[in-house]
């Protein structure tokens, strides 16, 4: 089976394809339902194209999934010559009215039929198949036994299934919600995720604590779905996260080619860590690695912000219709990303520039008066991060790039995770802080502090920097934005 990870920009696709995806897709500019990702513009058909070169064999699969209004479809007429610029290996689309066009201009480029169309039965996937499509992208309101009955029907039909992500409450996320409250159409690609939201029941907290309160639609008798009170809000319609990771054998049995994370909004950590877990999940099933070898991978997905797991409609209708409340979460925050090894002549001239900086501040104390001189080593102990200490060499070490997105505190814990192995703990004295301009070590770093990691440790290409989140507190709901 394929493993197909999100992209929501470069870095994403680099860490999708690091971590062991063969194929990711992406979004372009205002022609998909996730307009609120990076997405993809400009000259980035460059980097991708050097990625594309970097892992050969690695597919590349385009989001064009928004319904298309007339002056859309202008637009993207407008942009062909844009399009085509990339590497693109297929389309996701659901909207055919754009399909002859995509044919004449992209004779070479596979058509698949967007999860928005809500293929979900083998005469559809016929009727997709004699337009031109060679995959199709099911519904997530699907059975296994019916991805099973469309693959013995049309066994030549690429399938292509969600096995983890996000969940909508709407029918294959076909939502007016967002719309009607916001303004923003989840067709157009702006969801505001409006079920999530945290809404306030008046004068019936009681019963809506009980656990006794639920919502049945006057025309489906039996059908009910919980609402739920929290200190501060009550959650209605927010669905849980699928989860598929222990039952991939199920989903290849089954017929499906593909298996698709959901998450182009979500964040490199996820990326990196989700597409790992699958990677090595499917390796051990298709008897590349023990499943002994792959448990410490998939065991990491409870690291990755998320909510209460579901199998979705997998199995059964009524694990689907079960809704859940909170914000994803993780005890976990990604501090940095890693870069290449610094060796060589730029590891001496870092060195010799930490080392000039030392000398120069220690010239300058010794020049100073007795007195002003003692008052400023007080003034040291006291701002401590005032302080010049240059790092010294230190056998079997080695300097790496570092790109710091939250804070990391010199004296702390840090965890690497790479796709070579699961995680490594270095603690204070294993690693050391160092300014990238100066060669000097440092208390502490932020987002944009331009540093360097020197460690005992060997750090593979795409390792992260992750530590654990003070603030985490087991079971309970806080809303991270993460």
């Amino acid at each position: 089976m394929e493993l197909l990870s999100p992209a929501g920009n470069v870095e994403k696709l680099s860490y999708a394809y690091a971590y062991g995806a063969d194929a990711a897709y992406i979004g372009l500019k205002k022609f998909s339902l996730r307009v609120k990702a990076d997405n993809f513009y400009e000259d980035e058909y460059k980097k991708v194209i050097e990625l594309k070169n970097k892992y050969p064999g690695k597919r590349l699969h385009c989001a064009l999934n928004i319904i298309f209004h007339d002056d859309e479809i202008d637009l993207l007429k407008a942009n062909l010559d844009y399009f085509k610029q990339y590497p693109i290996d297929a389309f996701i689309v659901q909207d055919i009215g754009i399909v002859p066009l995509l044919q004449k201009e992209f004779p070479n480029v596979q058509l698949h039929l967007s999860t928005q169309a809500s293929c979900v039965n083998s005469e559809s996937v016929k009727l997709y198949k004699s337009l031109g499509f060679s995959r199709i992208v099911l519904g997530r309101e699907i059975s296994l036994d019916q991805i099973k009955r469309i693959k013995d029907s049309v066994p030549d039909m690429e399938l292509e299934a969600f096995c983890h992500g996000a969940m909508c409450i709407a029918y294959a996320g076909r939502c007016l919600m967002s719309a009607y409250l916001t303004g923003r159409s989840a067709q157009s690609g702006f969801c505001s995720h409006t079920c999530r939201w945290n809404f306030k029941l008046q004068g019936a907290k009681e019963l809506v604590q009980s656990g006794k309160l639920v919502l049945e639609e006057e025309e489906r008798k039996g059908e009910y779905y919980p609402v739920f009170e929290g200190d501060d809000f009550t959650a209605v319609l927010s669905s849980k996260d699928l989860c598929m990771i222990d039952y991939l054998k199920e989903m290849k049995d089954a017929g499906v080619d593909s298996l698709k994370i959901e998450g182009r909004m979500k964040s490199v950590y996820y990326v990196a860590m989700v597409t790992r877990a699958y990677r090595k999940a499917l390796d051990a099933i298709e008897g590349k690695i023990s499943q002994k070898e792959a448990e410490p991978y998939i065991a990491e997905l409870e690291n990755v912000s998320h909510r209460e797991s579901t199998t979705g409609f997998y199995f059964n209708k009524a694990e689907a219709d079960k809704t859940t409340s909170g914000a994803s979460d993780s005890k976990y925050y990604l501090a940095a990303q890693m870069g290449k090894e610094i060796s060589g002549k730029d590891f001496d001239c870092l060195y010799q520039t930490g080392q000039d900086n030392y000398k120069k501040f220690k010239d300058e104390l010794d020049s100073m008066h007795p007195d002003a001189k003692k008052a400023r080593l007080k003034d040291l102990e006291i701002h401590t991060d005032r302080n010049v200490v240059a790092f010294e060499k230190k056998e079997g070490w080695k300097l790496y790039e570092c790109v710091a997105l939250n804070k990391i505190q010199a004296d702390s814990e840090i965890e690497f995770v790479s796709p070579d192995f699961v995680s490594l703990t270095a603690k204070p004295g294993e690693w050391e802080l160092i300014s990238s301009e100066t060669g000097n070590k440092l208390n502490w770093v932020c987002d944009n502090h331009p540093c360097v990691i020197y460690t005992k440790y060997d750090l593979p290409s795409s390792t992260l920097l992750r530590i654990l989140d003070p603030d985490f507190v087991e079971g309970q709901i806080r809303d991270t934005g993460r």
